[in-house]
């Protein structure tokens, strides 16, 4: 049977809110806590109403409980949530086709995909999906291969994402440039971000867009960017070559949402 721990405080929050709007029979979850703050307080009372069980326990417990966990995740704040399913998933992991055919297709106003091609640092794949909750994108596309795209299980992502990981839809794929393919057919504009493109201070972004954001060493690669209509860039004034890829997409989602209000 799966399990998970997820610790802090965000991604524990999020993950009962999202418990107490998309019950799921086949999953159980159980909060385990240490000193109850006001911070904890406030998810207990949220985890009830949720009908999810709550243990007082001791920090070496919680210690005992994370020890496998990644150095970030281990400072688990006093509490976490163990979770456990035949099948341990997040409702927002959506088929990509089916997406497409129900929402994709049919979005009207603004729409917003990001598509993420080799970025394997599970720590900004979190901060991307935070981003894309922050500023409205729609779907975060992820390639099976050659990516960090485990977002039921991988801790990290959840920590990382301070909770959004339960809400933004994601969705993973076996051909990235099939994908973008589909997405252009059903009315997107595709725009590539890479150095030397036009700033994105100049450009316009279309109501239906796709940002597709490549690993730091070796960007996007040659079949997907040949799929991009445009290549933007961020005008930068530092001294080391580029922007981390989670701060970049954080920056051109910020651009998109602007341009549409």
């Amino acid at each position: 049977m799966a399990e998970i721990i997820l610790t802090g405080f965000h991604a524990v929050e999020e993950r009962v809110r999202n418990a107490s709007v998309n019950k799921d029979a086949s999953v159980s979850m159980q909060i385990f806590y240490s000193k109850p703050g006001p911070r904890i307080k406030k998810i207990l009372e949220q985890a009830k109403k949720a009908s999810i069980a709550a243990t007082q326990t001791d920090d070496k417990t919680l210690d005992d409980m994370t020890k496998n966990l990644g150095n970030a995740e281990r400072d688990h704040r006093g509490i976490v949530i163990k979770i456990t399913g035949a099948e341990v998933k997040s409702n927002n992991i959506v088929d990509f086709d089916n997406w497409l055919k129900d929402v994709g297709s049919k979005a009207e106003g603004r729409c917003t995909v990001v598509v993420l091609d080799s970025v394997t640092d599970p720590h900004n794949v979190g901060a991307i999906i935070r981003s894309a909750d922050q500023f409205g994108a729609s779907l975060v596309i992820m390639p099976e291969r050659h990516s960090s795209n485990k977002i039921n299980d991988n801790d990290v992502i959840q920590r990382s994402s301070a909770g959004a990981a339960a809400w933004v839809n994601c969705s993973v794929v076996t051909n990235l440039v099939r994908t973008v393919e589909k997405l252009k057919d059903a009315g997107f504009w595709v725009y590539g971000a890479d150095a030397g493109g036009t700033s994105v201070q100049e450009g316009k972004f279309s109501d239906k867009s796709v940002l597709v954001m490549g690993s730091e060493g070796t960007g996007i690669s040659r079949l997907l960017k040949e799929q991009c209509d445009s290549i933007v860039s961020i005008p930068t004034c530092g001294k080391i070559d580029s922007l981390n890829v989670s701060v970049a997409t954080g920056v051109l989602l910020y651009e998109i949402y602007r341009q549409s209000l």
